[in-house]
């Protein structure tokens, strides 16, 4: 057996110039390592039929297996389907099961007529092996030339992912004699890259060809991930397994976790073990650290809400700061923060409180208190903690940065529990 490497093309002019996002690889490239398949190349083209030609041709030479995604629309932008057609040599006729598909859609779900152009979404090449598409109107296409399989998906999203799921994916171990991918990831703070670096360097340096190490800074924390490629599954996970344990000793002191989990989640289960839970103050972050702790399911059993105290007036009358610390230190500062963290926690009657104020920026920094200051203080019954920060970001970043940190710093107040 030989290393499956596949590509991935995302079409669209909407990606080039930054209108929309692609998360569609990133998720494609974990569900296909999962299958044993490593991805060697993510392209992105535009709307232009000679860039899309080119990118397969090229993808194809060094690859078995492409992903195509975007452009199979109903619309004079969408080329993909009819450059797939000419590219495989084939003429375009009706896939039935699409179009009944499509008229169900129309009639019982949409309740409006079907108009000739959503009709011809149910042409596909008679080259390829169509893939239905139960959660929309834009079939897949499996594809194979001289070796090298293509599959084509449409660019929305869950539809996408629907069709990876349920059709792609299965398919794998008819197409591919594949091996297997093993990753292990630890998350750690208070230390930077370059010492980090430093303390893993000897057994970074010991570890054989087939397991690689990633360092993965963001947001002043660094994950290390652990990546294996093998054919026997049960030796490579006991071979990873051993390198991962020796990694998490050295790193030990600055060990947050050993999983690949953002800190939020990391933060709701020591809530959830420990039967605690949780409400938030936020000046600066403008209900940012509530967004992410109740972006998971099961918030509410350790998540009970927050103050958005941005303006001064609400730090005075619902959380209790004192206009004369107000007026003498100001709302960034660790006497308002503290005020905030215990007036929120009472309030909401929780277990635990975090109170942000700070400079997000580019507006408002002055001498003492530039862009990126921030007071952190973390709260329960008997302790309060604080801690100031000073990010260098911008507006977006700083509050993400500010998010993380907080619940970093609540972290390390739950362990500290005497």
């Amino acid at each position: 057996m030989e290393k499956v490497f596949a590509s991935i093309i995302t079409i669209g002019d909407e990606l080039l110039i930054g209108q929309v996002i692609d998360t569609n690889s990133a998720w494609i490239a974990q569900e296909l390592n999962k299958v044993g398949i490593l991805l060697k190349h993510r392209v992105a083209v535009g709307d232009v039929r000679e860039d899309i030609w080119q990118a397969l041709d090229a993808e194809s030479k060094e690859v078995s297996l492409v992903i195509i995604t975007g452009g199979l629309g109903p619309t004079a932008d969408d080329i993909t389907k009819p450059l797939l057609c000419d590219y495989f040599g084939g003429k375009m006729v009706v896939h039935e099961p699409t179009l009944k598909q499509i008229t169900h859609i129309f009639e019982h779900i949409l309740k409006r007529p079907m108009i000739e152009r959503n009709a011809k979404q149910a042409e596909v090449p008679d080259t390829c092996t169509v893939l239905l598409n139960q959660r929309g109107t834009a079939p897949g296409m499996l594809f194979e030339k001289e070796g090298t399989f293509f599959v084509s998906l449409p660019g929305v999203p869950h539809e996408m992912k629907w069709l990876m799921t349920n059709e792609v994916l299965p398919k794998i171990p008819e197409l591919f004699q594949t091996g297997f991918i093993e990753h292990r990831t630890l998350l750690t703070a208070g230390i930077g890259e370059s010492y980090l670096a430093n303390l893993v360097q000897e057994i970074e340096e010991a570890l054989p060809a087939h397991i690689k190490l990633a360092y993965l800074p963001n947001y002043g924390m660094v994950r290390l991930r652990l990546t294996a490629f093998g054919f026997d599954k049960a030796a490579l996970i006991t071979e990873i397994d051993r390198h991962f344990e020796g990694f998490k000793e050295k790193v030990k002191d600055y060990l947050v976790i050993d999983e690949d989990l953002p800190m939020e989640q990391v933060v709701a289960r020591l809530l959830k073990e420990s039967g605690k839970t949780l409400s938030t103050a936020e000046s600066c972050t403008g209900g940012y650290i509530a967004h992410v702790m109740t972006s998971h399911p099961g918030s509410s059993v350790y998540f009970t809400g927050s103050v958005v105290s941005y303006a001064n007036r609400i730090k005075e009358s619902i959380l209790h700061v004192p206009e004369e610390t107000l007026q003498t230190v100001g709302a960034v500062s660790e006497d308002t923060v503290k005020q905030m963290a215990q007036s929120v926690r009472e309030l909401m009657q929780t277990d635990y409180a975090i109170a942000v104020s700070g400079i997000m920026g580019p507006d408002g920094a002055t001498a003492e208190k530039p862009v990126g200051m921030v007071w952190v203080a973390v709260a329960d019954q008997n302790r309060v903690k604080t801690q100031l920060f000073n990010f260098r970001f911008d507006r977006r970043r700083n509050i993400e940065l500010t998010a993380t940190n907080a619940l970093n710093l609540l972290r390390i107040f739950i362990k500290e529990k005497p």
